[in-house]
């Protein structure tokens, strides 16, 4: 901890230490004689006047003056019996609160109190859900604070950030509670199916439930479909489409072309728009751009007014062959995950009469269910389709919240993001955060460290997006020191004395220094920080010091177990099961 060492710090001396425990043995032992004398000579009934003074008396049975009545030793072995038990209890609670303290809990003295957290209080957070008209739930818990042991939530109005290390608890602490808290719709993304199986039948019991895994993550199977081109109505859609794709297909450490990938991603959002246009599937996009003279999107955009977007297609079909080789090249790339079958079923119809249900995004914002969205990481990912399914879903519920009273969602809709860097790779994320809160969507990013983060958004977009987030959550398992020196510095220092004791032939002297100042917790607190602790920067609150609140301990707990068991792989009914959920949800179109 960066508190002084013990070579700094205030502290008794052995002599005092040693006074105060003499004190102690004297109070308590003269205290049980004159209780025993004074108890035993009301039970022996001898009549003798007793001094009230609980020294005058002992001195008075040293001297005789007093005797010792016959009843007073029962009476004083029961008062040894007494402040044995008394203190057996006590070293047992101490001991047993040291064995649930962190080594960092001494820095939650220096940190927010319950005072600076009443905002987010239970009655505090209540009291703000009450006055956005959300009833049933107070807020997304956060956990509980060291020093006092207070609950604290996100109020429906707040926009979290958590940076996690690989193991730390973030999905048991943190993203599967804000699952079960949610009022209404929730919208979940992950690489690992835990996240899935521990919350879906809990979240069923409120509404239908989507479970978008093109990769086989949780072995679904595609009983239901959902046509990213009916995401795009326009060229704007369009290019936000196609930036998902080039976002997504991308590793954090692949080399970007000046000219052609910005071109490759016009081009490729010129073809999703000509496919949506014309009723296409997707994967009729992937098939244009292995056909770099076929101008039949060329025709199309002409043909339904987008005079200028045909315009800039057909300027690459006609390009010369080398440039419009390393256009359509680019533009392939970036689509790549179309060319995976099992992909392609979960966003194409299947022959003319397919009859599973199609996910509708402006219905499933209007309903309590929940939607995840699966993919993995490296090549051949469906992050792209991922980040399409997600953005499409919080577009549609920003949309209902215009046209709803006070411009927000009447019952808010929480969106967990986890591993967000690795599959959900929204760029324009850090300039809409503030704005979702304001409109009742209530999001949560997952990342494990802050580097991930400045991959996808880069430095500036990193810190926009911690700064428009209400809640940030430092869960450990970081070792980035530039990072967590900036957490060092935004926890804040303490100020304490100094008392320096020297010997001399003339005796002992002392000296204090009562403005000494010390980092509250170091980089090396922070880089090893324990499983079970996390800090909070709550905004207009001073860092808190929060023991985690995992799904186990909550009210839910049973629920949630039932649901992991009921989806283990290993359990074979489980896997008969699977295409239930998807009738709950046609059964809700």
């Amino acid at each position: 901890m960066g508190a002084p060492s013990s070579g700094k710090r205030s502290r008794m001396d052995t002599e005092t230490i040693l006074l105060w425990v003499f004190i102690t043995v004297v109070v308590l032992g003269v205290g049980s004689v004159a209780g025993a004398v004074h108890l035993g000579s009301i039970l022996s009934g001898d009549g003798q006047k007793l001094p009230a003074n609980p020294f005058e008396l002992v001195f008075s049975l040293l001297s005789q003056k007093v005797m010792w009545p016959a009843a007073a030793t029962g009476v004083l072995i029961g008062f040894g019996v007494l402040i044995i038990v008394v203190a057996v209890l006590v070293v047992r609670a101490v001991l047993r609160k040291r064995s649930k303290r962190s080594r960092v809990d001494a820095a939650a003295q220096h940190m927010a109190k319950g005072r600076d957290l009443r905002a987010l209080s239970l009655r505090g957070a209540t009291a703000t859900a009450e006055r956005l008209g959300v009833k049933g739930s107070p807020g997304v818990p956060v956990g509980k604070t060291v020093l006092g042991g207070q609950m604290v939530y996100g109020s429906w109005e707040d926009m979290h950030i958590d940076i996690w290390g690989p193991r730390t608890g973030k999905t048991t602490s943190r993203a599967i509670p804000a699952i079960l808290a949610a009022p209404g719709a929730a919208l979940v993304t992950s690489n690992k199916r835990d996240i899935v199986d521990g919350t879906r039948d809990v979240r069923a019991a409120e509404g239908p439930v989507w479970v978008f895994d093109p990769q086989s993550v949780a072995l679904e199977e595609p009983s239901w479909w959902w046509n990213p081109l009916s995401y795009v109505t326009d060229e704007v859609k369009a290019a936000r489409l196609a930036d998902h794709f080039a976002a997504g297909s991308r590793g954090p450490d692949a080399k970007t072309d000046a000219y052609f990938d910005p071109a490759g991603q016009d081009l490729l959002a010129g073809l999703l728009l000509a496919a949506a246009l014309d009723g296409r599937p997707i994967t009729q996009v992937h098939t244009w751009l292995t056909r770099p003279a076929d101008d039949e999107a060329v025709d199309i955009l002409k043909a339904h007014g987008f005079t200028q977007t045909s315009n800039a297609v057909g300027g690459v079909i006609n390009a010369p062959e080398k440039q419009r080789g390393g256009v359509y090249g680019t533009a392939l790339q970036m689509a790549s995950c179309l060319t995976n079958r099992q992909v392609a079923r979960w966003v194409t119809p299947q022959g003319e009469k397919d009859e599973r249900p199609q996910f509708d995004p402006a219905a499933f914002v209007r309903s309590k269910g929940t939607l995840y969205s699966l993919s993995k990481e490296g090549k051949g990912t469906a992050g792209p389709l991922v980040t399409a399914l997600t953005v499409a879903t919080v577009e549609a519920a920003e949309e209902l919240a215009v046209h709803s009273p006070g411009g927000r969602l009447a019952t808010p809709m929480v969106g967990v993001l986890d591993e967000a860097a690795n599959v959900c790779r929204w760029r324009e994320l850090p300039n809409l955060y503030s704005h979702y809160g304001s409109r009742g969507v209530v999001l949560m990013t997952i990342l494990q460290s802050w580097s991930q983060g400045v991959e996808v958004w880069g430095r500036d977009g990193m810190r926009k997006l911690w700064s428009a987030s209400n809640i940030k959550v430092y869960g450990g398992g970081v070792a980035e020191a530039e990072f967590l020196n900036e957490l060092a510095q935004l926890v804040g220092e303490y100020r304490y004395s100094n008392m320096t004791r020297s010997r001399s032939k003339q005796g002992t002297s002392y000296s204090h220094d009562d403005d000494r100042k010390e980092r509250t917790l170091d980089v090396s607190d922070l880089a090893a920080f324990p499983r079970g602790r996390a800090i909070m920067f709550a905004s207009g609150a001073p860092a808190a010091l929060l023991e985690t609140v995992p799904w186990m301990s909550g009210p839910q707990a049973d629920a949630v177990r039932a649901s992991i068991a009921a989806h283990d792989p290993a359990n074979k009914p489980a896997a008969a099961a699977g295409s239930r959920w998807i009738a709950a949800g046609a059964s809700n179109e």
